[in-house]
């Protein structure tokens, strides 16, 4: 493994140690250089409550590696995170910087009504 995703996965793991113990629901995001994905997991991390990707049927057909994609991600997983009950989660970039598409994932999802 690289040394750069090396040091991503470690601050991966540091945040999300702290997650644990704060007992949260986390919105999870994961970025490729094509697609990007977001999960909402429950707080032991045993159950995925809602989840989104750029490799869903309506999101396929546009552009899945920009940051309209992503904007639109966000929305998606706020909307779906809303029907399962959930509105109130903790952001897990997964060791990316807060920019670019990983931000815009998040405001979407915090314009969609998550609260974190």
């Amino acid at each position: 493994m690289s040394v750069k995703k090396e040091t991503r996965l470690r601050r991966a793991r540091k945040a999300r140690l702290k997650m644990r113990e704060l007992e949260t629901v986390r919105l999870c995001v994961y970025r490729s250089s094509q697609h990007i994905y977001a999960q909402v997991i429950t707080a032991d991390g045993g159950k995925v409550l809602a989840s989104a990707s750029t490799l869903d049927k309506e999101l396929r057909d546009a552009a899945t590696g920009n940051v309209e994609a992503a904007k639109k991600v966000g929305q998606l997983v706020a909307e779906r995170a809303k029907a399962a009950g959930v509105t109130q989660v903790a952001f897990d970039r997964s060791g990316f910087k807060y920019h670019g598409r990983v931000k815009a994932l998040a405001d979407a999802a915090r314009e969609g009504g998550l609260e974190f």
